[in-house]
């Protein structure tokens, strides 16, 4: 159907379909169109006539098909009511036959071709006024009524071009600017869903949420919409009418939702559904008044080696919108201020999980930093989701589209060249037996020690936490992924493509170790992934290892960190994490940092020494002092 043709965005070729009985014009009409005047004769019908876009009064591509029957099948005729954009029924205003059969033959059809409850809309265009004097809109009004899918009735005349060129503008813009999804004529009203369109776009530009559009508001969505404010008389004016005409429809000099609603019902009263039509798509609506694919999801490629992250711009959309909902400006959340904040999507994004993915308050309300956090992980795991949220909750920037929020990571193999990363998202896969405290070690990555996390619906907690961690002074996103191994213990590919791998044993059960270090040896002992053990459950009496060689000697022969520690019984330390993000984002430095905690010969301190142009004699303190200043070079 029409509505669907075309996509948001997208520059449209109208095809309008002239029908009718035979002698009733429609070929003088379009030949008197295309010639500028009338034709001394007249062939059965032309084949298919194209008119650009500077010789059309809406500047859109139109191909004009002349249908006859003398000539054409009805199977041809379904055919091209089905490719057609809009279909014009041409009469003759002195042959009653050919209006009788409007409703005798054509709009049956039309509907016998596309439905009851078609979108196509049609345009009755009575020919010959020259040679009537009487008009034939008053036999023609119950037909408009009755058939909802007809849009207007003009007469013409193609011996005079009387309102020919009026003709293909009403048809032009009945495909451009259709009634049908706006406007309910016989209720006098917006339908649904343009009033649950037009509700979106006054709860975006309600940039203060007081519920009233301000005269800054209003000539920010002025210029958003038709690129230039209206002059401070002009909106007075506009106020003025509303004022008049409803109440409550401007309140302490703003316009309110009901008077937004009020004038875009007096636009289309008065033939003005362009007005309406360029807000809408301007804030992503198709014809059918769905948000469009394009406008959701604008093209955006991701590398396999590569990830997505939210740029600058993202985050300080989403600061915007989290001040603007946060009513007690507490820098939390409440399930009602969040519920408000999504007004503006079909569903919430998240479930209850989210409170547990990220850091929240003691009532379980996401913050500020929470809620960037989660849009990071979002972006990271499911970039689709990111943009259309984004889209909903009405994202703009100089690009126009959700693409200047968001950017594309280099691949990790230059990460890796370059000895650090210019990721600000890092992932780390957290792999052991179930027990180990995969789990709790997540939680305390959001600060929750083992009384908190007691309190926590357990079907509720997620695999993946994000919490910022600062190293070097520079806050990064650190993502903690508990892998599930499947029932051989394997690993997918995903797992194994992190940036830092964390290996979680048990320290109290002496066959923890052991599943840690056969999936060290099989996954990662080849890559350049940074692997670091950690002995969980360190409040706790320590056992030996069942394994070949206990963890502190499986370190020591795979040139790793010894096995860190840690307990969140009781106070939370960020030690660990803070070595999992370091060793993350200089994935280059592994070597030498493991060489500096396992003593190993002076033949690393050398190259150290040439590379950050160290004094001699040199020591590991020295090289430990100027770590951070050089490690772009080490």
């Amino acid at each position: 159907m029409a509505a669907d043709k075309l996509p948001f965005g997208s520059k449209r070729d109208i095809r309008i379909l002239l029908v009718g009985e035979a002698g009733v014009g429609k070929t003088s009409i379009i030949l008197s169109l295309v010639n500028d005047k009338f034709p001394e004769k007249v062939p059965v019908r032309v084949e298919d006539t194209y008119m650009p876009t500077d010789v059309t009064p809406e500047k859109a591509p139109t191909h004009i098909i002349d249908f006859s029957f003398s000539e054409q099948t009805e199977e041809t005729l379904f055919e091209e009511i089905l490719r057609a954009n809009v279909i014009c029924i041409v009469y003759a205003i002195d042959f009653q036959e050919s209006i009788d059969r409007i409703t005798g033959y054509w709009l049956p059809a039309v509907r016998q071709c596309l439905g009851d409850d078609h979108k196509t809309p049609v345009i009755l265009v009575g020919n010959k006024s020259d040679v009537q004097e009487n008009t034939s809109m008053e036999q023609l009004l119950p037909v408009m009524n009755q058939y909802q899918e007809v849009e207007t009735c003009i007469e013409c005349s193609a011996k005079n071009l009387k309102n020919i060129s009026e003709v293909f503008y009403y048809a032009q813009k009945a495909v451009l600017h259709p009634t049908a999804p706006l406007y309910v004529p016989e209720e006098k009203e917006l339908t649904a869903a343009c009033q649950r369109a037009l509700t979106r776009v006054f709860k975006i530009c309600d940039q203060d949420n007081d519920g009233r559009l301000n005269d800054a508001e209003i000539n920010q969505f002025q210029r958003r919409c038709f690129n230039a404010p209206l002059q401070a008389q002009a909106l007075e004016d506009v106020k003025e009418v509303v004022r008049k005409n409803t109440t409550e429809g401007v309140i302490d000099d703003g316009l309110t939702l009901k008077g937004f609603l009020f004038l875009h019902t007096l636009f289309i009263q008065r033939g003005r559904h362009e007005t309406t039509w360029t807000v809408l798509r301007k804030f992503g609506y198709n014809d059918n008044l769905d948000l469009s694919k394009d406008y959701l999801f604008p093209l955006l490629k991701v590398p396999a080696a590569c990830t997505a992250e939210l740029t600058h711009q993202g985050h300080h959309f989403l600061q915007t919108i989290l001040e603007k909902y946060d009513e007690d400006k507490d820098g939390h959340l409440s399930p009602t201020e969040l519920g408000n904040l999504f007004s503006t999507c079909p569903i919430m994004p998240w479930g209850p999980d989210v409170n547990n993915a990220v850091a929240t308050n003691a009532q379980g309300w996401i913050s500020y930093c929470g809620f960037h956090a989660q849009w990071t992980l979002t972006t990271l795991l499911d970039l689709p989701r990111t943009m259309e949220y984004l889209a909903y909750l009405g994202y703009v920037h100089a690009d126009d589209n959700q693409l200047s929020a968001l950017n594309v990571t280099r691949e990790r193999h230059i990460d890796m060249e370059k000895k650090q990363t210019s990721r600000n998202v890092l992932q780390c896969s957290v792999i052991g037996l179930k027990g180990s405290g995969k789990t709790s070690f997540l939680q305390a990555h959001l600060g929750r020690n083992l009384q908190y996390q007691a309190t926590l619906e357990k079907e509720h907690l997620p695999l993946y936490t994000i919490n910022t961690v600062s190293v070097y002074g520079q806050d990064r996103y650190l993502v903690l992924h508990e892998v599930e191994t499947g029932p051989d213990g394997s690993l997918s590919q995903a797992d194994v493509a992190c940036d830092v791998a964390c290996f979680m044993y048990d320290v109290c059960n002496p066959k923890s170790f052991e599943y840690c270090s056969r999936v060290f040896k099989e996954y990662f002992s080849e890559l350049d992934v940074p692997c670091l053990f950690v002995a969980g459950k360190a409040d706790r009496q320590e056992v030996r290892q069942d394994d070949a060689l206990q963890p502190a000697d499986f370190c020591s022969e795979f040139r790793l960190l010894p096995p860190q520690y840690f307990s969140c019984a009781d106070t939370v330390s960020k030690d660990v994490y803070i070595k999992l993000l370091t060793m993350a984002a200089f994935p280059g430095l592994k070597r030498l940092v493991h060489a500096m905690v396992l003593k190993e010969p002076e033949s690393w301190l050398s190259d150290v020494q040439r590379c950050c142009h160290l004094p001699s004699p040199i020591s590991l303190p020295a090289v430990t002092s100027v770590f951070s200043r050089y490690a772009w070079l080490l």
